[in-house]
């Protein structure tokens, strides 16, 4: 009875340490120069109100308070930090405050083979998610192409958002393309037949969507969410049905692109 007592009282002393450190991680500011980059290099952050800024920031400053980032044969600096924390708020900004099961980001010096070799042959990986073992809570970044995806704002692609995409998708369980608990029940089987009917469509030509997306549902999703987040205006122009389905996936209307910084496509 002593044993059991005394197990509890070191949990209970071992959970109130553990808020105590969360609480002191929590109060840890956003660095001042960083709402100034987010302003900068994130057209996302840009077309926010100003109390939905705040929030952005808050949200940024949280996950770069929980998720280590290093760099592989590059350095990390203060625009790298912005740039990832963006790739990851920018989904799931609809969403209160979650967060993703993740501890760790590395961003490597350029695109990397199956291997995380920056060297040698198949280097044509822009970024990953770990999937077990030592990479279990890790996703790993092309610096460049995360950096790309932020600076070509006319374009309808980003790393980034791309693979924290593949993180949502999979916290119910499968990297699968359906994110059945963002969906109406009803709206599952309809939202499969609409991947099917787009891939058909890149397949024959007669998409702009990026052919990438037809290597399978999860990679279409994380394509297209790609498309949504950076060209919001277009993708409703060009692909309302799916448009609207994102709409209800990430619950936001994506803010309107800045129209002095966008070109037509």
């Amino acid at each position: 009875m002593i044993v059991l007592i005394s197990i509890v009282v070191l949990f209970i002393g071992w959970l109130i340490w553990r808020y105590q450190q969360q609480k002191a991680i929590d109060a840890v500011p956003l660095p001042p120069t960083y709402p100034q980059l987010l302003e900068e290099h994130v057209a996302y952050y840009r077309s926010l109100s100003s109390d939905k800024k705040t929030l952005f920031e808050n949200r940024v400053n949280h996950f770069l308070n929980h998720t280590k980032i290093e760099g592989v044969g590059t350095t990390v600096d203060d625009l790298d930090r912005v740039l990832v924390a963006s790739s990851a708020i920018i989904p799931i900004f609809g969403f209160g405050d979650w967060s993703y099961p993740l501890t760790d980001v590395l961003l490597y010096e350029d695109r990397f083979n199956a291997d995380y070799q920056t060297t040698g042959d198949g280097r044509n990986i822009l970024g990953m998610v770990g999937e077990g073992g030592a990479l279990q809570s890790t996703m790993v970044l092309s610096k460049p192409a995360l950096r790309d995806g932020f600076a070509n704002e006319t374009s309808k692609g980003n790393t980034g958002i791309h693979e924290f995409v593949h993180l949502l998708d999979k916290a119910d369980g499968a990297t699968d393309g359906l994110p059945e608990y963002l969906l109406e029940k009803s709206h599952i089987k309809p939202w499969l037949q609409l991947i099917h009917e787009n891939i058909r469509q890149i397949k024959d030509n007669h998409s702009d969507i990026n052919p990438y997306g037809i290597t399978n549902d999860a990679e279409f999703f994380a394509v297209v969410s790609e498309y949504f987040f950076k060209r919001p205006d277009l993708l409703q122009e060009k692909h309302p049905e799916l448009f609207k389905r994102l709409e209800e996936i990430f619950r936001q209307h994506p803010p309107e692109p800045n129209s002095v910084d966008q070109q037509p496509a």
